[in-house]
């Protein structure tokens, strides 16, 4: 796995990816993945979920964007990539996208559900922000197992950058426990 240490932030975190890291792509990924924190914190008070995620083709055309909608929807598979996956299939009307080159840009790193979803959809390039233990931390949800999801991904032909804006992305995890919405996860 390639690591890159990104020092051209504030908090200096670690880029990590299963490939080269591309510093126009990495830029670009920092400026979707800050407007989609952003918005986070304005969906709070919608009902939405803490996530959101967005497609963006080859050329950085925005496809599509749709937040996680799970209480919302009663279903637990209306994560933020799932909802975002089925957009961009709609619009495209096939459920292989691959032919399109399309990326996804999400807050926090695909659970072990979304993982699946963006492994049979087609996409190309996964830019997350916040790592699972991150999420596990401040949140409580239950991430899933994941083994090496990272190699997986790139034995498939599907490129990953994580850890982008990550501190950003955990104030609005925490923002999101504050304000007392529903920590969702089945009673064991």
């Amino acid at each position: 796995m390639s690591k890159f240490l990104n020092t051209n932030t504030a908090n200096s975190a670690d880029i990590i990816s299963n490939c080269d890291v591309n510093s126009d792509k990495l830029d670009f990924a920092k400026r979707v993945i800050i407007s989609l924190h952003k918005e986070v914190i304005k969906n709070i008070n919608s009902g939405s979920g803490p996530f959101i995620a967005a497609i963006y083709d080859d050329k950085g055309d925005f496809v599509c964007k749709c937040a996680n909608s799970v209480v919302n929807d009663r279903c637990s598979n209306c994560h933020a990539e799932v909802n975002t996956i089925k957009e961009a299939e709609k619009i495209f009307n096939t459920y292989d996208l691959s032919q399109f080159n399309l990326s996804l840009y999400v807050t926090a790193e695909p659970c072990m559900m979304c993982l699946g979803a963006i492994m049979w959809s087609g996409i190309k390039s996964v830019y997350y922000s916040v790592p699972s233990n991150l999420v596990e931390k401040i949140t409580g949800y239950d991430e899933g197992f994941k083994p090496n999801w990272f190699e997986e991904f790139l034995k498939r032909g599907i490129t990953v950058y994580g850890n982008i804006e990550s501190k950003l992305g955990c104030e609005a995890l925490e923002a999101y426990v504050k304000s007392g919405d529903v920590i969702y996860k089945p009673k064991r």
